[in-house]
């Protein structure tokens, strides 16, 4: 049967389901207990998503020579959703509380109120209207996950994070990710991470178990 223009296709035809991702995030800022001198930082995630019977993973980092961990944090979301090139449901991962409140509950209030909030402008305003345009994209759900307390991707993520503020880089955009031989590195040096099934397919909401 002839493909019918999409002027003409049934309109009450379903939509395409979006892929769903998953990006666990961290950031870091490096001497923050200093007064006297600039704080270098770095955001950073593990984007995965199932393909073909396979994880497709990536990574991306970027960092900044002075900054703070919310402005980081904020950061690791702006890069993240940036760098998928079409709309997704997406499930973002990060052990920011200042990141996943912001977007769970702060934001709707302050863009009500011309984003305002009783005690002034909110800190980090112009990230968080760009964040709060990029997300618009996509279906985020906004999760939190504790740190540094034995999710091997969350701590990928600061591993890639702490990397990146230590040397100022940036991986300029997703790149095959290292996820792979981290985690071989954590089991055989450190006998950690036995329990944890990085193959595992799956569950019913196309999202890997936690």
């Amino acid at each position: 049967m002839q493909e019918q223009p999409k002027s003409q296709q049934d309109p009450s035809s379903p939509t395409p389901d979006p892929p769903r991702v998953v990006i666990h995030a961290d950031e870091s800022c490096l001497g923050n207990q200093f007064m006297d001198r600039s704080n270098p930082g770095g955001a950073a995630g593990l984007v995965e998503y199932w393909k073909e019977g396979h994880w497709e993973r990536r990574d991306y980092w970027e960092s900044e020579d002075a900054t703070t961990n919310n402005r980081m944090a904020i950061q690791s979301a702006i890069q993240g959703l940036s760098l998928l090139k079409r709309p997704c449901r997406v499930r973002f991962v990060s052990d920011s509380q200042y990141l996943v409140k912001g977007m769970n509950e702060w934001v709707g209030v302050w863009k009500s109120r011309g984003w305002k909030r009783k005690g002034g402008p909110p800190e980090n305003l112009e990230l968080w209207k760009k964040l709060d345009r990029i997300a618009g994209r996509h279906h985020v759900e906004w999760v939190w996950v504790r740190g540094h307390h034995g999710h091997p991707r969350n701590e990928y993520a600061n591993h890639l994070a702490t990397k990146a503020a230590k040397d100022q880089t940036s991986s300029g955009g997703l790149v095959e990710s290292g996820f792979g031989s981290w985690l071989e590195k954590q089991r055989e040096e450190r006998e950690r991470y036995f329990d944890f099934f990085e193959d595992a397919p799956p569950g019913e909401n196309g999202f890997p178990h936690s």
